[in-house]
């Protein structure tokens, strides 16, 4: 090659001697081996920059999972913070279901203390009536068959009664009638829902003679139909004449109820 570029210069009509000639070649010699640098440094750095390349792709993809790996612990977070604000919703709840009904129990046993005389003497009986607390008494005790007036051992029986209820603040009662399925049909009780409510009234009037504020009484008559036992036997039908004093839960203390009354308006 070195040749031909020096014969070219020569058919050019230039004037060459033999020692313009060795320099020339000389030199020539020296820029091919400068552009065989050049072009072995140009490959260097190409393959570097195909590398670097390769790199920042590589760089990239990393940094596309990392981000959404990044959204999907934020969206996890928002959904366990959810269901951490759920969880301490319900476990507020529950503790305010269980000061409920931790109340709810002191006031079962203060009553059991405080009627233990009459529950002694079998006059009286407490239970826990769909969740109400509620006073039995048998009405055979208080009244007489067929009447609605009150004995004097039952007058004397529901004041007792009253001395205890009017000490208990906030609270209602209602009192209900309860008879057997034994039908009456007289002038004064033409059926046993007219019995069962003079004598629920005469029990109200006789506690608001004891002391129980009049606002918070109420009456109620179920004649016989909400048997505690059978009708069918002497005993089930006396267990089923009776006067429950059911004590009027606070709705207002109960969960919840701050919801239900926004429904309500």
């Amino acid at each position: 090659m070195r040749a031909l570029l020096i014969l070219s210069l020569l058919s050019a009509g230039a004037c060459v001697s033999k020692k313009k000639y060795t320099e020339l070649e000389t030199q020539l010699s020296a820029t091919e081996g400068q552009l065989s640098t050049k072009s072995s440094e140009a490959m260097s750095l190409q393959q570097a920059l195909a590398a670097e390349q390769a790199n920042v792709t590589s760089l990239n993809s990393q940094i596309a999972a990392l981000e959404a790996r990044n959204t999907a612990l934020l969206s996890d977070k928002s959904e366990l913070d959810a269901s951490v604000q759920q969880m301490q919703a319900a476990l507020a709840e529950l503790a305010a279901r269980k000061s409920e009904a931790d109340a709810r129990l002191a006031e079962f046993q203060s009553l059991l203390a405080k009627f233990k005389t009459l529950i002694d003497a079998g006059q009286l009986e407490i239970k826990i009536v769909a969740g109400r607390m509620v006073l039995v008494l048998p009405t055979d005790i208080l009244f007489g068959s067929g009447s609605a007036a009150l004995s004097k051992e039952g007058k004397q029986a529901i004041l007792d009664v009253a001395s205890v209820l009017a000490t208990i603040a906030d609270r209602e009662f209602q009192v209900e009638g309860h008879t057997d399925d034994v039908p009456i049909s007289t002038e004064q009780f033409p059926s046993n829902w007219h019995l069962a409510a003079a004598r629920a009234i005469g029990v109200v009037k006789t506690l608001e003679e004891g002391g129980v504020p009049v606002n918070r009484l109420s009456a109620a008559s179920l004649a016989e139909n909400r048997p505690v036992d059978t009708n069918k036997t002497k005993e089930g039908k006396a267990a089923n004449r009776r006067i429950e004093i059911v004590v009027v839960p606070d709705l207002s203390q109960l969960p919840g109820y701050a919801e239900l009354e926004k429904m309500a308006q």
